[in-house]
Parts: C-alpha cells; structure tokens; sequence
C-alpha cells in the first residue's frame, strides 16, 4: 500500500485528493487486453490507497468503464469523487459532428447539442449506479454547438440534483471563458506532463476564473514511467503520433536525461514527473491510470516528494531542450 497519506487539493469548492485515478487503462483495447477482475482489483487498490477521485468517461469502451467504475464503488459510494464525461457517445439518429485529432484515425465526432445531454447523463447514472454525478465533463467542444449552449444543458442537471459540478475538456481558454459565464465550471481537464504543456492562456483564464486543472495524461500515456519499449497490437497507443514508427525509440532515447534526474533523486521516472506536475500549480490534480497495485502505489507516493526549487530548475532546463518526435494528440 502507499506510504503517503494524499494531501487533499481543491477545484474550485470541490475537494479531492492530489492524485486522482484514471480508469480509462481498465477497459480491453485501451493498453491491451484486461479482464474485469484484475481491473477491478487495480480500481478498488486505487480506492483503499486513497486515490478516490475516480475519472471515466461514457465513450470508454463503449460504456464499460463507467459500468466498471460502479462496481469498485458499490458499497462505499460515500468514499468516491467521480468525474465521467459525455458527448462522444453518440446516440442513435444524432448526426455526429467531426473534428480533427492527431490520431492515425484522423477525427473523431462528438455531439453535445443541448437536447443529448440529459441522455447522455442518465445513461451515465444508470452504469454508474450513482443518483448523482459528482464531476461531469463535455469531454470535447462540439465544432457545431455553442459551448454556453452546452453549459446551459448542464446547468439544468446541476438544478435537478443529477450532477453536482460543471467540467470541461479538451477546451481553449476563450471556450472555457465562455462556458464559465452560463455556469460556473468547477475544472478543466487537459493533457499535461513532461512531454505536453499547458496553454498558458488556458492556464491563465483558469486561474482568472478560479477552476481547477485536472491534468489527463500526466506520466504521457505511460511513457514518462520510462518502461514502454514496445506496444501490444491491441493497444490504443499505437494510434498516437509519439508512439508509431521509430518515434518511440526516438522518444527514450531523448528522454533519457529526465530518467537519469530521477535515478538521481532515488525516485522512479514515473514518480519525478508525477511530482514536478504537482510543483507547477497549486490547483493541478494529474489522474494517473494503472492496472498494477504497485504502481498505483508509486504514483500514489509521488505527492509526498518535495522538490527543492533547484531540482526543478534542472528539470525544467533538462525539459526545455528536450523536442518529443511525433506530434502531440491536441
């Protein structure tokens, strides 16, 4: 079990804990193949460690995560944060609405026109087994739909007890703006690690506005652990620029700096990241994703590592001469 108790942070008035947990890993053809045993071990470990800020999506495994996610909290609903997402699961007779993505795939479709959004939400609730969403996210902006569009539907499940704060992801910071002044937005969810910094001008609107930044993707789709030399054929990755072709050998190689840092400091690579993230900003909640208690452990542990002001500087120099091969998701 972790050895350090998470400190607990806070977006906006929702309190959580620094390290949060991200379930998409638990659904089959996101990593690889997974049964649902080891992931609900992995999930409900996550749980006990204190990693209780659980994020899913409606669009992972067509349903499966969030049905997953139930499960682990059955029984303990009183422990668990949970932050699902809508938009990408698009039901039947809704036209989809297409947008450009980094993938090999090329594009993926969303529809978050107001009229979904309640059904979205109570398909959610029902695989959940949950009376209410505690986090719900627009898991990306719809090309066609206003955002303050959107944020109106939501605003009216926030009035209905069906979820309790407003999220967006994926966002630039004039959307965030936007959707902020229909209602407010409790946080914003965004890749950044090591390999994928922030907008500073999402970063600044978030903090003019005061919105939490829950930080997907924090050790770079696992590669920051420094333990991905090759990928299995069902695994998402394999769709991701930095991870195709000579790109992730390309990546270690560069990267090895950053792994040298860690070996230095007596921490994992996974471990030095996870910390660095959490030394950017008061308000940043990064959502690790594992399948192995141990490594949920490692994460988990990585809150109690203090940074001196020079390691990051060294890092930070390290970082700024450091040029990923292959292009980033967003």
């Amino acid at each position: 079990m972790a050895t350090h108790p998470l400190p607990v942070r806070h977006l906006d008035e929702l309190a959580v804990p620094a390290i949060g947990f991200g379930a998409m890993v638990l659904s089959p053809g996101m990593y690889g193949d997974i049964d649902d045993d080891r992931a609900l071990t992995a999930l409900r470990h996550a749980m006990d460690a204190g990693a209780t800020f659980v994020d899913t999506s409606d669009a992972y495994g067509d349903g499966h995560n969030e049905s997953l996610v139930g499960r682990a909290i059955a029984g303990r609903r009183d422990e668990a944060v949970v932050a699902t997402k809508f938009g990408l699961s698009i039901p039947d007779g809704a036209e989809p609405h297409a947008f450009p993505v980094a993938y090999a795939f090329g594009e993926l479709a969303v529809n978050a026109e107001p009229r979904y959004v309640r059904g979205y939400a109570e398909a959610s609730l029902r695989r959940l087994d949950i009376d209410t969403i505690d986090l719900y996210y627009l898991h990306f902006p719809d090309p066609r739909v206003p955002v303050e569009d959107t944020a109106g539907a939501v605003a009216e499940l926030i009035d209905d007890g069906l979820v309790g704060h407003f999220g967006v992801s994926n966002v630039t910071a004039d959307e965030l703006r936007r959707a902020h002044a229909t209602h407010p937005v409790t946080a914003v969810q965004v890749e950044w690690s090591m390999w994928k910094p922030i907008s500073p001008e999402l970063l600044a609107a978030a903090d003019d506005l005061g919105v939490g930044i829950v930080a997907w993707s924090p050790l770079g789709g696992g590669f920051l652990t420094g333990t991905v030399t090759n990928l299995a054929n069902a695994d998402f990755r394999r769709n991701a620029p930095r991870f195709q072709g000579d790109n992730l050998a390309v990546n270690n190689e560069r990267y090895a700096a950053v792994r040298r840092l860690a070996e230095d400091l007596a921490i994992t690579p996974g471990q030095l990241a996870l910390a660095w993230l959490l030394h950017q900003h008061p308000a940043v909640v990064p959502i690790p994703g594992s399948r192995t208690p141990a490594h949920i452990d490692e994460n988990i542990d990585a809150a109690g590592i203090d940074l001196h002001p020079d390691t990051l500087r060294q890092v930070d120099r390290v970082l700024s001469g450091t040029v990923p091969a292959g292009s980033a998701l967003l």
